[in-house]
């Protein structure tokens, strides 16, 4: 017995030493070397000090030096991600997935992204291309000097990561651009839902605003001096993006003759996106503007001829061949004709789909320029070559002013809108142009002190074009407004009370209504009376913690679908539409005759469908649910989570949310705030930022997930500037 004892025991210890030393040589191993000194493929001495979130503080003796040293760094922390979008984008992930990434890579290739991005580079400005090649110095200087002790990801999928080119730079802003713009499959569900329901309700359902928006319009906010505690501007900003580990920001301090700035940049492309420098800061949010058309076209599959303007013309067939692991290529043919790559929908559908990120010249790279700009007349001039995605963008500075500029190249329609496919045999339906810069919605020092967007409209209902696009409802943006005109002396700290307010006016609009309908009707359902007793006591918070949020939630969906099926039978599940809500509370306001007999009716119907479902999910006692039990969120490492029994552990969650759509922390099971920042000008090491998860996609690392318990319980860190706490320091030296 003692000797089978032993030997179990012989066993243990060496299955446990052989599991430390394959941690160690996979995991640990790749980990970043963050001190001494390393030789380079640069010009002068540069150094990366990184603080103690692991935030790289670059300081180069010339620009291409600080972005040599940026791509480098970035590519020690997150070379598997950057690798992985810039798959994303080209059409390659099938490479290293199998077969899992076959219709991901058939639409990239279709969207034909990486011949865009090889186009763009041809003709972007030498600057441009300068800072890009820059940058692909540093990241291959990474690849090359690791080679077998690359990131862990790569060893799982067994492959090694090519090197780095300007080209991959342009996929990833291409990725962000699709992210950010694809409108074109809501054209779609219109046009189905047109074909099978009454016209004049589906257009109430499909509004480009929702009646309540504020000038001018994803939350982003600057404060004038006048209502801070510092006398000096404020400015806040949190994009909204899908949830992602590690996430999609990157924060860097890039320091170089001519450059301090710092915030927050995009794994695979130099500069700063997001922050400030030692004048200015600004912030992004989506402008949401529809910049994608659908062509119906009369094309012979066989040949690529297609019929436009009554002549024939030949489409151009671009043939892609996608490599999948493990499995058998794809081979297909894009015919692109003078409006863009051909889609074949449902089989019968042949539509063209034209995007601005394809028209020449319209990839640009102006964020050194932003980055460099020392005032409002330097950065509008930078923004005015910014091609898109289109942003609403706002400003602060130094000198006390805040102004905001609506940014991206946006399309003047001839003769339609651009909400439904066209005809594009005709030639009436083309694009003449974009719309001027300095004709795009625009403010600089309102008298209000106030300048908010989150997504809403930002165009008047008399602007000279026709407008489209898929904006947000007022909800956020009012909230905001209404917070920040409450009170003055605000600070830094508490601008995260507001980027982290939960209130929803609609559905606490929505809650109302249904006790009201219920008091009215003196109905006396014992089914429902829980129900109505707890939204008559809410406040509208959606908080995690309370019933009533979820109550509302499943009456709301109930609700929608209840209204498109009124307006077109059978498309009741494709209506999700961002401004929904606001249709609905207009709908709700109004009561127009025609869709519904009785509104009280349906607003209880819908609640004890709501009701319902709840207790199928959640049990039958509503008291005891949990909005935070419904709205549970796990983000999960596209690799890693493969691990059995220990990938999970390098998740985030499951884990309860706050929020909702129509709440300033909008939040979803999708997505959420990617970052939350506060710049003070003037002041800048009092600036609040941080990232959603952490700075590191190195599982080990200690900055994996140091950021998420900050992020999720709305705390944030100091944005070290003109005073940095290094806690490593790696020097670059020339190499000779």
């Amino acid at each position: 017995m003692n000797r089978i004892v032993k030997y179990v025991n012989i066993v243990i210890a060496v299955v446990a030493i052989a599991l430390l030393a394959g941690i160690y040589f996979f995991a640990w191993r790749p980990l970043p070397r963050t001190s001494g000194e390393i030789a380079a493929q640069i010009s002068q001495k540069a150094t990366a000090s990184r603080d103690r979130l692991g935030v790289p503080h670059i300081r180069a003796a010339t620009l291409e030096d600080a972005l040599f040293v940026q791509g480098y760094v970035t590519a020690q922390d997150r070379l598997w991600q950057m690798d992985g979008l810039r798959r994303l984008s080209g059409g390659n992930l099938a490479e290293i997935i199998g077969p899992a990434g076959r219709a991901s890579d058939q639409e990239s290739r279709q969207l034909r992204l990486r011949r865009i991005a090889e186009a763009a580079y041809v003709t972007m400005a030498s600057g441009d291309r300068a800072a890009l090649a820059a940058y692909a110095r540093g990241v291959n200087a990474f690849i090359d000097t690791h080679a077998g002790r690359y990131p862990l990801e790569f060893r799982l999928l067994g492959y090694d990561p090519q090197p780095w080119s300007a080209i991959d730079s342009i996929l990833i802003g291409l990725h962000m651009f699709r992210t950010l713009t694809t409108t074109w499959k809501d054209e779609l569900i219109k046009r189905n839902m047109l074909l099978d329901g009454d016209s004049a309700k589906v257009n109430f359902l499909f509004p480009a605003r929702g009646g309540g928006e504020l000038q001018p319009g994803s939350n982003a906010w600057a404060v004038a001096g006048s209502h801070t505690a510092s006398g000096k501007p404020l400015l806040s900003n949190d994009m909204h993006l899908e949830w992602s580990i590690p996430g999609i920001w990157y924060m860097a301090h890039l320091q170089a003759p001519g450059l301090n700035v710092s915030g927050v940049t995009l794994p695979g492309a130099p500069g700063v996106i997001v922050g400030h420098n030692e004048r200015v800061a600004w912030g992004f949010t989506n402008l949401h503007y529809d910049v994608q058309d659908l062509y119906q076209e009369k094309i012979n599959d066989a040949n690529g001829q297609y019929v436009y303007q009554g002549h024939t013309e030949q489409a151009r067939a671009e043939r892609e061949l996608v490599r999948v692991r493990n499995g058998q290529p794809l081979q297909f043919v894009v015919w692109v004709t003078r409006h863009g790559p051909l889609f074949i929908i449902e089989g019968r559908d042949r539509l063209a789909l034209r995007w601005v990120a394809a028209e020449p010249g319209a990839f640009q790279f102006p964020f050194l320029d932003l980055d460099r700009a020392r005032n409002w007349q330097d950065f509008t001039a930078a923004l005015a070559r910014f091609p898109g995605p289109a942003q609403n963008v706002v400003y602060a500075d130094v000198d006390g002013n805040i102004g905001y500029h609506a940014a991206g190249k946006l399309p003047i329609r001839r003769n339609y809108s651009g909400d439904v496919p066209v005809d594009g045999s005709s030639g009436e339906f083309e694009w003449d142009g974009f719309i001027p810069f300095d004709q795009l919605p625009s403010a600089y020092n309102p008298p209000s002190g106030l300048i908010v967007t989150a997504n809403q409209n930002p165009f008047p209902a008399d602007y000279p074009y026709r407008v489209n696009g898929n904006f947000a409802p007022h909800y956020r943006s009012r909230q905001i407004r209404n917070r920040l005109a409450a009170r003055n002396g605000w600070r830094p700290q508490e601008m995260l009370g507001v980027q982290t307010d939960v209130y929803s006016a609609f559905s606490d609009y929505l809650a109302k209504s249904i006790v009201a309908a219920y008091e009215r009707r003196k109905a006396h359902n014992p089914d429902l009376e829980d129900a109505i007793a707890l939204l008559r006591a809410w406040n509208g918070q959606m908080d995690k913690d309370q019933s009533a949020p979820l109550i509302v939630t499943l009456a709301y969906q109930h609700l929608r679908r209840a209204v498109s099926e009124s307006a077109s039978p059978e498309h009741g599940a494709a209506y999700e539409l961002q401004m929904a809500p606001a249709v609905l509370e207009n709908l709700l306001r109004t009561r127009p005759p025609g869709w519904f007999p009785d509104y009280d009716l349906l607003l209880l119907r819908v609640l004890a469908d709501g009701m319902d479902e709840g207790r199928r999910i959640e049990g039958r006692s509503v008291r005891k649910w949990r909005y935070g039990d419904y709205l549970r969120l796990t983000i999960a490492h596209p690799v890693v989570n493969r691990i059995p029994v220990v990938g999970k552990y390098f998740n985030v969650g499951p884990t309860p949310m706050s929020g909702s759509s129509t709440t300033v922390k909008q939040t979803s099971a999708r997505l959420g705030p990617s970052m939350r920042m506060t710049a003070a000008p003037g002041d800048w090491d009092s600036s609040i930022l941080n990232v959603t998860i952490g700075q590191s996609g190195q599982v080990l690392s200690s900055h994996y997930k140091d950021e998420w318990d900050h992020y999720y319980n709305g705390r944030s860190y100091p944005m070290q500037f003109s005073q940095v706490e290094a806690r490593d320091v790696l020097t670059f030296v020339p190499a000779r």
